[in-house]
């Protein structure tokens, strides 16, 4: 009952954020076109020019009793960290959520570079995504890693929660959407330039991704939660039923035997 009663927030904010970063996708898709195929394009979308280090952002819950929410998404991370490793890349993980943290360190708990704690935050903000966004950006400035993925898991419904893999860095354009849509024959004129735009837009796009996978968490976490406790409730009220019937077996039984006995030292008197 409390899951559902968090439930129906969680989900009006994930959805109401939805349009929100895809239109910024789609919006960059459009800006990313002038810079197709040059040499001068932004770092966070042409990458280093190499793909040996990668950084995995795992978002969990901070707590348990949401079934296989938690469970579903670090099994999603730990193949692809497996997968990495097997190619001789080098990893390193930042785990925002405490339950992601406590389900890979027995394996990879050697490339946890940081966990991110959240369980002060009552509701989480754009503020606590922009944190976020703000790391991985110092640390890819700083050169400590060339591919960054976003772990979490999509709100679908009540029952459906898809686990996700969204890389950040080098930003995922898909400029054939854009150039395939509506007004594509339109002629942009952008003031200021393109270069200075998506020197803006680029950074604000991980925040934004950032914290639209932290309000899907949110929607998903109570939605796995609230059938996990309704099928607890199930199990136990199953469970308490054959409990009964077997009590009253025992009990009928020892009755049983109660009575013959009695019956046979009247008989032998």
């Amino acid at each position: 009952m409390v899951a559902a009663a968090k439930l129906r927030r969680a989900q009006e904010a994930a959805e109401a954020a939805r349009p929100y970063a895809e239109r910024m996708g789609a919006v960059l898709a459009n800006l990313a076109v002038a810079f197709e195929g040059r040499d001068d394009a932004p770092k966070l979308m042409s990458g280093t020019g190499n793909d040996q280090v990668h950084l995995l952002v795992v978002a969990t819950a901070e707590r348990g009793l949401c079934g296989g929410f938690n469970t579903n998404i670090a099994k999603l991370a730990r193949d692809k960290a497996r997968s990495l490793l097997a190619e001789g890349k080098t990893i390193k993980i930042l785990c925002v959520g405490k339950k992601g943290h406590d389900a890979l360190k027995r394996e990879l708990g050697q490339y946890v570079i940081k966990t991110v704690d959240l369980r002060s935050v009552k509701s989480v903000g754009f503020s606590n995504a922009d944190e976020i966004g703000k790391e991985i950006l110092s640390m890819y400035d700083s050169g400590e890693f060339d591919v960054c993925t976003l772990f979490y898991s999509t709100f679908k419904s009540v029952i459906a929660q898809e686990p996700t893999a969204q890389q950040l860095i080098p930003t995922q354009i898909e400029t054939s959407d854009a150039s395939a849509g509506e007004g594509s024959q339109s002629v942009y004129e952008y003031e200021p330039d393109e270069t200075e735009i998506l020197s803006d837009l680029l950074p604000r796009n991980i925040s934004v991704q950032v914290f639209r996978a932290l309000l899907e968490n949110a929607a998903s976490e109570q939605g796995a939660r609230m059938s996990a406790m309704d099928n607890a409730t199930r199990n136990a009220g199953e469970m308490i039923d054959k409990l009964t019937i077997s009590y009253n077996r025992q009990r009928q039984a020892q009755i049983t035997t109660e009575l013959i006995e009695i019956i046979s030292g009247a008989e032998a008197l």
